[in-house]
């Protein structure tokens, strides 16, 4: 299958079961990448009835039991006061919720950690052109529709809409030039939708999963495809017939882009994802100029670094600066919606004196935020050139989905040195030495640290054998890992003695 570099594609790559993943290329270049396990349970935009678990004033928020496996968070914020049965729009959560009360509530992200998942109360149901939000009366249209004559023409079609009272829709990205019909169907869908969510709600006992999302293909098909996709190419003849059903439905005239890829080649490696997505999960990302950006993510924050590295260019540093800032913004913009990182993040652009210059490093960095989804707030560039900013998290990162915690560094990237160990292990050695019983000390660690204390420490280990007349055993045991090890007093027979308490 040709490769046309002009072309805006979608690849569904589902060939492999217990994974989902659907790239966006852009003139052969990945710009989206969505990925999910089908081995975990996804609950984001599912709508659930629960009850209040427990409400806590301090932190203006209520736990609900929802039937999931941690209990949901429910912050004040995201209460709708109509939808709790509550006109009072006091900002006390203990005047809106009451423990014990039921409430029909919405997953909005995931939990992370021992956090649990985050919920709202005001629902939202997105639709192929609208979002119906029950319990709300306004009407909008997306903020990603940027242009004035549109957005007017959009707002004067949703004004002519019946929508029942208490309903409010928002016009999505994808509602862009269609044509009134076009919406009223979907509305006429959402409504039906809705009509079916309440009966289930009216009988079901909370805790109960009253509305689950679509299946992530029909959900990424429903929210990232564009009129401007020239083709969808789908590797299972399943999903590929699932694909075109679906667009059969709500978009009949884009069924003929939806393609049955059957070459011997796997999809993502013929069309170089593969090798993109194994760069997302290195920290340095190279530029083609000679600089890099690298990517540290904490708990707290993501840290973007800009660096000057090999810089092939000419001019002074303050020229060069620029350049490799310029190169580095819309890079940054397209590792941050790839890498699908959340909350706060801070970048480190290379120092720059000239005020219009930062400025115009700070707008390229806008400008390409411009194509990311989710929510953005950037603050203004910093004289020491940083930038701070804020994404909206939905769901886990590439690197939380993909990886777990080392077990050997648990995660602070670091293990203790040879020298280090040693040390310890010399240290712990001569606290146990006046044990009771005591006749030899068996040291167990890893080979590398076992061939430093051999070798390195043999002399410090005789000493200690000599003074004491303990004999001294170090054994490498492929079962302990670089950072661990395990000290073990021992009587002539073998048997293990607890050391003294210090």
């Amino acid at each position: 299958m040709a490769k046309d570099d002009s072309e805006k594609t979608m690849l569904v790559n589902v060939i492999e079961e217990q994974e989902v993943r659907i790239a966006v290329l852009e003139s052969n270049k990945l710009e989206q990448l969505y990925l999910e396990r089908t081995s975990k349970e996804q609950i984001v935009g599912n709508i659930y009835k629960g009850f209040v678990v427990n409400v806590v004033p301090n932190i203006e928020a209520a736990f609900v039991e929802f039937g999931y496996k941690k209990h949901g968070f429910l912050h004040v914020s995201d209460v709708l006061p109509s939808a709790v049965g509550n006109g009072n729009r006091s900002g006390d959560i203990r005047r809106l919720l009451r423990q014990g009360q039921e409430l029909i509530v919405q997953v909005t992200k995931e939990g992370i950690g021992d956090k649990g998942p985050s919920l709202t109360t005001y629902l939202s149901l997105p639709g192929r052109y609208l979002v119906l939000m029950p319990g709300l009366s306004r009407r909008g249209v997306s903020r990603r529709i940027a242009d004035d004559e549109e957005r007017s023409r959009l707002r004067e079609m949703l004004r002519e809409l019946e929508i029942p009272k208490n309903m409010g829709v928002i016009a999505r990205t994808a509602g862009r030039a269609r044509k009134q019909r076009d919406v009223v169907r979907d509305l006429d869908y959402l409504l039906r939708l809705w009509h079916t969510i309440e009966q289930r709600a009216q009988s079901s006992k909370a805790p109960a999963m009253v509305y689950q999302e679509s299946d992530p293909v029909t959900r990424v098909i429903r929210d990232f495809f564009t009129e401007d996709i020239r083709r969808v190419i789908v590797d299972s003849e399943d999903v590929h017939q699932k694909v075109r059903d679906f667009l059969r439905a709500v978009m009949p005239h884009h069924v003929r882009k939806v393609k049955l890829y059957s070459d011997p080649d796997p999809l993502f490696h013929h069309y170089g994802v593969e090798q993109e997505i194994e760069k997302m999960h290195s920290r340095t990302v190279q530029l083609p100029s000679g600089g890099s950006i690298v990517l540290e993510q904490t708990e707290a924050l993501v840290a973007i670094d800009v660096n000057s590295g090999q810089y092939k260019g000419r001019g002074d540093a303050e020229e060069t600066a620029f350049r490799i800032n310029m190169e580095a913004a819309p890079e940054i913009a397209r590792q941050i919606r790839l890498r699908d990182v959340g909350g706060v993040l801070a970048i480190d652009f290379i120092d720059m004196e000239d005020t219009e210059r930062r400025t115009k490093v700070e707008q390229a960095l806008w400008a390409a935020l411009k194509a990311d989804r989710s929510r953005l707030r950037m603050l203004k560039m910093s004289p020491f050139c940083i930038v701070e900013m804020t994404r909206q998290r939905q769901r886990q990162s590439l690197r939380q989905s993909t990886y777990v915690e080392c077990p050997a560094c648990h995660g602070t990237g670091h293990v203790k040195s040879n020298e280090t160990l040693g040390l310890q292990i010399l240290r712990e050695i001569r606290a146990g030495l006046e044990t009771k019983g005591l006749d030899q000390v068996e040291v167990r660690v890893s080979a590398d640290v076992a061939n430093y204390l051999n070798n390195e420490m043999r002399g410090r280990l005789g000493e200690l054998e000599t003074s004491s007349g303990k004999t001294m055993l170090v054994l490498a045991d492929p079962s302990v890992g670089p950072d661990q090890h395990e000290v073990r007093l021992l009587t002539a027979e073998g048997r293990q003695l607890k050391a003294p308490k210090r």
